[in-house]
Protein backbone atom coordinates (compact mmCIF):
# COMPACT_ATOMS: atom_id res chain seq x y z
CA UNK A 1 0.00 0.00 0.00
CA UNK A 2 2.97 2.21 0.99
CA UNK A 3 4.40 1.73 -2.73
CA UNK A 4 1.17 2.41 -4.26
CA UNK A 5 0.50 5.45 -2.27
CA UNK A 6 4.52 6.80 -3.60
CA UNK A 7 3.36 5.99 -6.78
CA UNK A 8 0.59 7.61 -7.11
CA UNK A 9 2.00 10.96 -5.12
CA UNK A 10 5.19 10.59 -8.00
CA UNK A 11 2.19 10.44 -10.96
CA UNK A 12 0.46 13.13 -9.61
CA UNK A 13 3.70 15.49 -9.05
CA UNK A 14 4.96 14.86 -12.65
CA UNK A 15 0.89 15.46 -13.72
CA UNK A 16 0.70 19.07 -11.91
CA UNK A 17 4.07 19.71 -13.43
CA UNK A 18 3.88 19.41 -17.24
CA UNK A 19 0.07 21.28 -16.44
CA UNK A 20 2.37 24.35 -15.02
CA UNK A 21 4.63 23.55 -18.14
CA UNK A 22 1.97 23.41 -20.56
CA UNK A 23 0.15 26.67 -18.91
CA UNK A 24 3.41 28.59 -18.96
CA UNK A 25 3.73 27.47 -22.84
CA UNK A 26 0.46 29.47 -23.59
CA UNK A 27 0.84 32.63 -25.82
CA UNK A 28 -1.08 34.22 -27.97
CA UNK A 29 0.39 35.02 -32.15
CA UNK A 30 -1.39 38.21 -33.55
CA UNK A 31 -1.84 38.42 -37.59
CA UNK A 32 -3.00 41.09 -39.96
CA UNK A 33 -5.32 39.04 -42.19
CA UNK A 34 -5.84 35.85 -43.88
CA UNK A 35 -3.26 36.62 -47.18
CA UNK A 36 -0.48 35.05 -48.05
CA UNK A 37 2.32 37.17 -46.42
CA UNK A 38 1.11 35.49 -43.21
CA UNK A 39 0.29 31.82 -44.07
CA UNK A 40 3.46 30.49 -41.71
CA UNK A 41 2.07 30.49 -38.40
CA UNK A 42 -1.44 29.62 -38.92
CA UNK A 43 -0.25 26.78 -40.78
CA UNK A 44 2.58 26.15 -37.66
CA UNK A 45 -0.73 25.47 -35.70
CA UNK A 46 -2.69 24.13 -38.03
CA UNK A 47 -0.11 21.32 -38.63
CA UNK A 48 1.12 20.49 -35.25
CA UNK A 49 4.80 22.40 -35.80
CA UNK A 50 3.95 24.58 -32.96
CA UNK A 51 2.56 21.71 -30.66
CA UNK A 52 5.84 19.49 -31.73
CA UNK A 53 7.85 22.44 -30.15
CA UNK A 54 5.69 22.59 -26.78
CA UNK A 55 3.96 25.86 -27.75
CA UNK A 56 0.33 26.21 -27.02
CA UNK A 57 -0.57 28.76 -28.91
CA UNK A 58 -3.77 30.76 -29.92
CA UNK A 59 -2.99 32.44 -33.53
CA UNK A 60 -5.88 35.86 -33.84
CA UNK A 61 -6.12 38.23 -36.76
CA UNK A 62 -5.35 41.96 -35.54
CA UNK A 63 -5.83 45.18 -37.40
CA UNK A 64 -2.52 46.10 -37.40
CA UNK A 65 -3.15 49.96 -36.05
CA UNK A 66 -3.89 47.94 -32.75
CA UNK A 67 -1.24 45.12 -33.03
CA UNK A 68 1.91 47.19 -31.86
CA UNK A 69 -0.06 48.77 -28.47
CA UNK A 70 -1.31 44.91 -27.99
CA UNK A 71 2.09 43.27 -28.12
CA UNK A 72 3.36 46.23 -25.96
CA UNK A 73 0.87 45.60 -23.28
CA UNK A 74 1.15 41.93 -23.28
CA UNK A 75 -2.42 41.19 -24.50
CA UNK A 76 -0.49 39.11 -27.33
CA UNK A 77 2.82 37.65 -27.07
CA UNK A 78 4.05 37.89 -30.36
CA UNK A 79 3.03 39.42 -33.71
CA UNK A 80 3.44 37.98 -37.22
CA UNK A 81 3.76 41.90 -39.09
CA UNK A 82 6.58 43.92 -39.82
CA UNK A 83 6.63 46.92 -40.80
CA UNK A 84 4.48 48.56 -37.97
CA UNK A 85 7.03 46.54 -35.41
CA UNK A 86 9.73 48.59 -36.82
CA UNK A 87 8.08 51.96 -37.18
CA UNK A 88 7.32 51.40 -33.51
CA UNK A 89 10.68 50.15 -32.62
CA UNK A 90 12.60 53.37 -34.20
CA UNK A 91 10.26 55.57 -31.78
CA UNK A 92 11.05 53.42 -28.86
CA UNK A 93 8.68 51.07 -28.11
CA UNK A 94 10.68 47.90 -26.42
CA UNK A 95 9.93 45.68 -29.39
CA UNK A 96 11.93 43.67 -31.92
CA UNK A 97 11.56 41.61 -35.23
CA UNK A 98 13.46 38.16 -34.32
CA UNK A 99 12.51 36.29 -37.43
CA UNK A 100 11.39 36.77 -40.93
CA UNK A 101 9.31 33.98 -43.55
CA UNK A 102 7.62 35.58 -46.55
CA UNK A 103 8.97 38.46 -48.69
CA UNK A 104 6.31 40.92 -49.91
CA UNK A 105 3.87 39.40 -52.35
CA UNK A 106 2.47 43.14 -52.95
CA UNK A 107 1.12 43.88 -56.67
CA UNK A 108 0.19 47.38 -58.27
CA UNK A 109 -3.02 46.97 -60.14
CA UNK A 110 -4.66 49.68 -62.18
CA UNK A 111 -7.66 50.60 -63.73
CA UNK A 112 -7.59 48.60 -66.96
CA UNK A 113 -6.82 52.75 -69.12
CA UNK A 114 -3.32 52.68 -67.47
CA UNK A 115 -1.21 50.64 -69.08
CA UNK A 116 2.50 51.81 -67.45
CA UNK A 117 3.25 52.92 -63.78
CA UNK A 118 4.15 55.95 -65.48
CA UNK A 119 0.47 56.34 -66.57
CA UNK A 120 -0.16 57.02 -62.99
CA UNK A 121 1.26 60.65 -62.93
CA UNK A 122 -1.49 63.00 -61.50
CA UNK A 123 -3.86 59.75 -60.51
CA UNK A 124 -5.40 59.00 -57.27
CA UNK A 125 -3.43 55.40 -55.24
CA UNK A 126 -4.86 53.38 -52.66
CA UNK A 127 -2.45 53.07 -50.05
CA UNK A 128 -4.23 51.37 -47.28
CA UNK A 129 -2.83 52.71 -43.77
CA UNK A 130 -0.26 55.28 -43.74
CA UNK A 131 2.76 53.67 -42.72
CA UNK A 132 1.74 50.21 -42.80
CA UNK A 133 3.29 47.85 -45.92
CA UNK A 134 1.06 48.54 -48.65
CA UNK A 135 1.94 52.37 -48.09
CA UNK A 136 5.93 52.11 -48.11
CA UNK A 137 5.45 49.16 -50.64
CA UNK A 138 3.65 51.66 -52.97
CA UNK A 139 5.99 54.58 -52.28
CA UNK A 140 9.01 51.84 -53.15
CA UNK A 141 7.56 50.96 -56.64
CA UNK A 142 6.63 54.27 -57.50
CA UNK A 143 10.26 55.59 -57.02
CA UNK A 144 11.83 52.50 -58.82
CA UNK A 145 9.79 53.74 -62.25
CA UNK A 146 10.48 57.35 -61.19
CA UNK A 147 7.54 58.78 -59.66
CA UNK A 148 7.86 60.83 -57.06
CA UNK A 149 5.26 59.16 -54.48
CA UNK A 150 4.76 62.72 -53.01
CA UNK A 151 4.08 65.05 -55.49
CA UNK A 152 3.51 62.81 -58.63
CA UNK A 153 0.83 61.10 -57.23
CA UNK A 154 -2.63 61.48 -55.16
CA UNK A 155 -2.39 59.24 -52.42
CA UNK A 156 -5.62 57.64 -50.57
CA UNK A 157 -5.19 56.68 -47.14
CA UNK A 158 -7.34 54.07 -45.09
CA UNK A 159 -9.05 50.83 -46.43
CA UNK A 160 -8.16 46.89 -46.26
CA UNK A 161 -7.68 45.24 -49.47
CA UNK A 162 -11.57 44.11 -49.66
CA UNK A 163 -12.51 48.01 -49.96
CA UNK A 164 -9.72 49.48 -51.85
CA UNK A 165 -10.67 46.89 -54.82
CA UNK A 166 -14.43 48.24 -54.03
CA UNK A 167 -12.92 51.52 -55.16
CA UNK A 168 -11.01 50.26 -57.74
CA UNK A 169 -14.32 49.01 -59.30
CA UNK A 170 -16.12 52.48 -58.12
CA UNK A 171 -13.82 54.70 -59.93
CA UNK A 172 -13.05 56.17 -56.42
CA UNK A 173 -9.41 55.39 -56.83
CA UNK A 174 -7.18 54.43 -60.20
CA UNK A 175 -4.83 52.07 -58.54
CA UNK A 176 -3.86 50.38 -55.52
CA UNK A 177 -1.59 47.58 -53.97
CA UNK A 178 -2.76 43.85 -53.37
CA UNK A 179 -1.71 40.78 -51.94
CA UNK A 180 -2.65 37.53 -53.44
CA UNK A 181 -5.23 36.32 -53.84
CA UNK A 182 -6.79 40.16 -55.08
CA UNK A 183 -3.90 40.03 -58.26
CA UNK A 184 -6.34 37.26 -59.58
CA UNK A 185 -9.16 38.60 -58.88
CA UNK A 186 -8.27 41.67 -60.01
CA UNK A 187 -6.97 40.16 -63.22
CA UNK A 188 -10.41 38.83 -63.28
CA UNK A 189 -12.10 41.99 -63.41
CA UNK A 190 -10.06 43.36 -66.10
CA UNK A 191 -8.10 45.21 -64.19
CA UNK A 192 -4.02 45.26 -65.36
CA UNK A 193 -0.76 44.93 -63.29
CA UNK A 194 1.61 47.15 -63.59
CA UNK A 195 4.33 45.36 -61.58
CA UNK A 196 4.95 43.22 -58.92
CA UNK A 197 6.66 44.07 -55.61
CA UNK A 198 8.80 41.01 -55.72
CA UNK A 199 10.53 41.58 -58.84
CA UNK A 200 12.08 44.88 -57.51
CA UNK A 201 13.01 44.26 -54.10
CA UNK A 202 13.66 41.95 -51.21
CA UNK A 203 11.04 43.10 -48.65
CA UNK A 204 10.49 41.51 -45.81
CA UNK A 205 6.62 41.07 -44.72
CA UNK A 206 5.47 38.22 -42.65
CA UNK A 207 7.79 37.26 -39.88
CA UNK A 208 7.97 37.14 -35.97
CA UNK A 209 7.72 39.85 -33.67
CA UNK A 210 8.02 40.03 -29.94
CA UNK A 211 9.01 42.73 -26.80
CA UNK A 212 12.49 42.82 -25.98
CA UNK A 213 11.57 41.23 -22.21
CA UNK A 214 10.28 38.57 -23.59
CA UNK A 215 13.47 38.03 -25.78
CA UNK A 216 15.45 38.75 -22.44
CA UNK A 217 12.83 36.38 -20.31
CA UNK A 218 11.53 34.17 -22.38
CA UNK A 219 14.33 33.40 -25.00
CA UNK A 220 13.50 29.46 -25.36
CA UNK A 221 10.19 30.22 -26.04
CA UNK A 222 11.48 32.86 -28.71
CA UNK A 223 13.62 29.94 -30.12
CA UNK A 224 11.05 26.91 -30.35
CA UNK A 225 8.39 29.51 -31.94
CA UNK A 226 10.98 30.43 -34.59
CA UNK A 227 11.59 26.66 -35.04
CA UNK A 228 7.75 26.44 -35.60
CA UNK A 229 7.78 28.74 -38.89
CA UNK A 230 11.10 27.49 -40.36
CA UNK A 231 9.55 23.94 -40.37
CA UNK A 232 5.99 25.56 -41.11
CA UNK A 233 7.83 27.54 -44.28
CA UNK A 234 9.90 23.93 -45.02
CA UNK A 235 6.18 22.54 -45.42
CA UNK A 236 5.07 25.19 -48.19
CA UNK A 237 7.67 24.40 -50.38
CA UNK A 238 7.39 20.81 -50.36
CA UNK A 239 3.75 19.92 -50.20
CA UNK A 240 2.46 22.14 -52.68
CA UNK A 241 -1.03 20.29 -52.52
CA UNK A 242 -1.86 20.30 -48.59
CA UNK A 243 -0.22 23.81 -48.35
CA UNK A 244 -3.14 24.67 -51.01
CA UNK A 245 -5.52 22.91 -49.44
CA UNK A 246 -5.34 24.76 -46.37
CA UNK A 247 -5.09 28.06 -48.25
CA UNK A 248 -8.44 27.29 -49.22
CA UNK A 249 -9.85 26.46 -46.01
CA UNK A 250 -7.73 29.65 -44.09
CA UNK A 251 -8.81 32.05 -46.55
CA UNK A 252 -12.28 30.54 -47.99
CA UNK A 253 -11.44 30.11 -51.59
CA UNK A 254 -11.98 28.27 -54.02
CA UNK A 255 -9.07 26.04 -55.52
CA UNK A 256 -8.19 27.45 -58.64
CA UNK A 257 -7.48 30.78 -56.30
CA UNK A 258 -6.02 28.95 -53.30
CA UNK A 259 -3.97 27.15 -56.45
CA UNK A 260 -2.98 30.69 -58.07
CA UNK A 261 -1.93 32.14 -54.28
CA UNK A 262 -0.15 29.22 -53.39
CA UNK A 263 2.43 29.92 -56.85
CA UNK A 264 3.08 33.64 -55.41
CA UNK A 265 3.52 32.19 -51.71
CA UNK A 266 6.06 29.33 -52.71
CA UNK A 267 8.23 31.76 -54.70
CA UNK A 268 8.31 33.95 -51.83
CA UNK A 269 8.39 31.93 -48.46
CA UNK A 270 11.99 31.24 -47.12
CA UNK A 271 13.12 28.67 -45.63
CA UNK A 272 15.59 29.33 -42.77
CA UNK A 273 13.52 32.20 -41.38
CA UNK A 274 16.26 34.96 -42.59
CA UNK A 275 15.85 38.59 -42.79
CA UNK A 276 17.14 40.26 -46.00
CA UNK A 277 18.88 43.20 -44.53
CA UNK A 278 18.76 45.40 -47.51
CA UNK A 279 15.18 45.32 -47.25
CA UNK A 280 14.78 45.79 -43.70
CA UNK A 281 16.93 48.92 -44.17
CA UNK A 282 14.34 50.40 -46.77
CA UNK A 283 11.75 49.46 -44.27
CA UNK A 284 13.59 51.49 -41.35
CA UNK A 285 14.37 54.20 -44.21
CA UNK A 286 10.33 54.63 -44.76
CA UNK A 287 9.51 53.99 -41.37
CA UNK A 288 11.56 57.41 -40.73
CA UNK A 289 10.75 59.35 -43.01
CA UNK A 290 6.72 58.78 -42.44
CA UNK A 291 7.60 59.59 -39.01
CA UNK A 292 10.19 62.82 -39.46
CA UNK A 293 12.98 61.09 -37.56
CA UNK A 294 16.37 62.54 -38.64
CA UNK A 295 18.46 60.24 -36.70
CA UNK A 296 20.53 57.40 -37.72
CA UNK A 297 18.87 54.00 -37.16
CA UNK A 298 20.40 50.99 -36.39
CA UNK A 299 19.61 47.42 -37.71
CA UNK A 300 19.88 46.23 -33.34
CA UNK A 301 17.10 48.79 -32.86
CA UNK A 302 14.72 47.26 -34.86
CA UNK A 303 15.83 43.41 -35.36
CA UNK A 304 17.41 40.92 -32.82
CA UNK A 305 18.26 38.06 -34.54
CA UNK A 306 20.51 35.88 -32.14
CA UNK A 307 17.82 33.55 -31.15
CA UNK A 308 17.28 33.02 -34.87
CA UNK A 309 20.51 31.86 -35.26
CA UNK A 310 20.69 29.46 -32.19
CA UNK A 311 17.59 27.51 -34.10
CA UNK A 312 18.79 28.01 -37.45
CA UNK A 313 21.78 25.76 -35.63
CA UNK A 314 19.58 23.31 -33.97
CA UNK A 315 17.88 22.75 -36.88
CA UNK A 316 21.13 22.29 -39.25
CA UNK A 317 20.97 25.50 -41.44
CA UNK A 318 24.09 27.03 -40.34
Amino acid sequence: MRYRSSLAMFVVLVCCSLESAAAADKIRIGYPSAVGHFITLPLAQKKGFLKEEGVDAEILRIRPQAAVPALANGEIDYYAGVGPVVTAAITGVPVRIVSTYVTTLLVLIARREFKSVMDLKGKSIGIGVVGSSPHIITRLILKHFGLDPDKDVKSAPGGSADSRLASLQQGLIDAAVFPPPFDFHGKKLGFNILARASDLIAYPEGGLSTTTKNIKERPEEVKRIIRAGIKANRYVRTEREASTQFLMEWQKIDREVAVATYESVFKAANQDGSMPEDGLRIIVEEAKKSGNVSRDVSISQVADFAILRQAQRELGIR
